[in-house]
């Protein structure tokens, strides 16, 4: 029987000189970083700069354009989205993050059963099913994940589709088989989009506990403090590569502001020796503007014949101008929202009785005007994302109806991405 491989202290994943494209547009460039066994990575940038796909790099998932990527040992990755096409169940998610276990246990008894039939092999194949069971902690595999999905809020009943769950309860299922589970390496991508206050203590607990390697990509500044030493930044630089920064959070964003300094410090030494080159530059353009003017006198022919040195010396300083290099991050473009023509007030949007079975229970009316802010809130399964679906058109409701305006175009963000053709393009 197969048994699952794990590395234990020799555990990691290393990433050298990872490069990914997409087009023309380098999404990762010369990323170089190393998880191991008891590493605690934040890989943290700005949205767009390849921190979910240097992730999927790690796991497996994509391979590079160029670089190398090598593994030793298990390791789990928890992707922002979760599918939930097909018959796929809650069970099925589970019995996934159990197989290793329950392999360990059945090469166990098998190992047993051979050892009772006197099988002279059978003692190798005990200590290693032994082994691998105990490096899981196999016997306890059940309960972990039991505790888990409780403890995060997530639904425990293994016949449930996921189809028929919210987003954020089918993540939630997934990251509670996750954390149940033994992994080596733990990849998380925004484990905490989609968990209130408990789940969230839960998490940071369970990652603190955590005996292997852990990269996790979040913009939750307090998990950011709570569980990760290393800061892998893949915002834009000076030479365009990373930062590996150690030490912590705030160590993190010390040595961000000194480099932003020096950096500020260095674009205005560079501006000012832009400046100096400018005026030379215009003072040798005068020079040869004075030198051709031949006028009467003693000193005519020495103006003429010096004009050959005023040229060289004018080109010399063009050349430099035109070399000079003044080094400044591109800003980014601003956001102009358009003018749609509604003014403050001006109806919109109104919602009559809305109940949707099974998941959005009562009934729920509401009003948006122009200029109107309004927050949903609830807990997981309350029926938050149903609603703005209903909202939005792309569900009908079981009861009440939803009134707009002549001419309101309505648009959802939905948490997931919409399955479309893969072959579309952003434009």
């Amino acid at each position: 029987m197969s048994l699952p491989v794990e590395a234990g202290g020799s555990a990691h994943i290393r990433a050298e000189g990872v490069t990914v494209a997409r087009g023309l547009r380098r999404v990762l460039n010369d990323v170089s970083v190393t998880v191991s066994a008891r590493s605690r990575v934040a890989v943290v940038g700005e949205n767009g700069r390849g921190k979910t796909t240097l992730l999927h790099v790690l796991a497996g998932l994509i391979t590079p354009d160029e670089g190398s990527v090598r593994r030793s040992g298990t390791a789990a990755v928890a992707r922002q989205e979760l599918s939930a096409q097909g018959g796929v169940t809650v069970g099925t998610v589970t019995s996934q993050a159990l197989a290793a276990s329950l392999a360990a246990l059945a090469a166990l008894d098998e190992a047993t059963l051979a050892m009772s039939d006197g099988d002279p092999a059978a003692g190798d194949c005990y200590a290693a099913a032994l082994d691998a069971a105990t490096r899981l902690d196999a016997w306890d595999a059940e309960r972990r994940v039991g505790v888990a999905l409780e403890a995060l809020g997530a639904c425990s009943e293994r016949d449930r589709l996921l189809s028929t769950l919210s987003v954020g309860q089918r993540y939630r299922v997934r990251l509670a088989c996750l954390l149940g589970a033994r992994h080596d390496v733990l990849l998380l991508d925004e484990p905490t989009n989609h968990l209130d206050a408990d789940g969230l203590d839960f998490l940071t607990r369970r990652l603190r506990e955590h005996d292997g390697g852990l990269a996790v990509v979040s913009h939750d500044r307090a998990l950011l403090r709570d569980v990760t030493d290393r800061f892998l930044d893949l915002d834009p630089t000076r030479d365009g590569r990373p930062r590996l920064y150690a030490g912590g959070y705030d160590a993190w964003q010390d040595a961000r502001r000194r480099e932003r300094a020096r950096w500020e410090q260095d674009h205005e030494e560079q501006l000012a020796g832009h400046r100096r080159l400018t005026e030379a530059v215009s003072q040798a353009r005068d020079r040869l503007f004075t030198g051709w003017r031949l006028v009467e006198g003693a000193g005519r022919y020495r103006r003429a014949s010096g004009v050959p040195g005023v040229v060289r010396w004018l080109y010399r300083r063009q050349v430099a101008l035109r070399a000079y290099r003044v080094d400044v991050p591109v800003p980014p473009s601003p956001l102009r929202w358009p003018d749609l023509g509604v003014g403050p007030g001006a109806p919109q949007l109104r919602a009559y009785g809305i109940a949707v079975e099974g998941r959005v229970a009562g009934q729920v009316g509401l009003t948006l005007d122009g200029g109107d802010r309004l927050l949903v809130t609830g807990p997981g399964g309350a029926g938050k994302s149903t609603l703005l679906a209903v909202l939005a058109g792309s569900l009908g409701p079981t009861g009440g109806h939803v009134w707009s305006a002549d001419g309101a175009r309505i648009v959802r963000v939905g948490q997931e991405s919409a399955q479309q053709d893969p072959g579309l393009t952003a434009r």
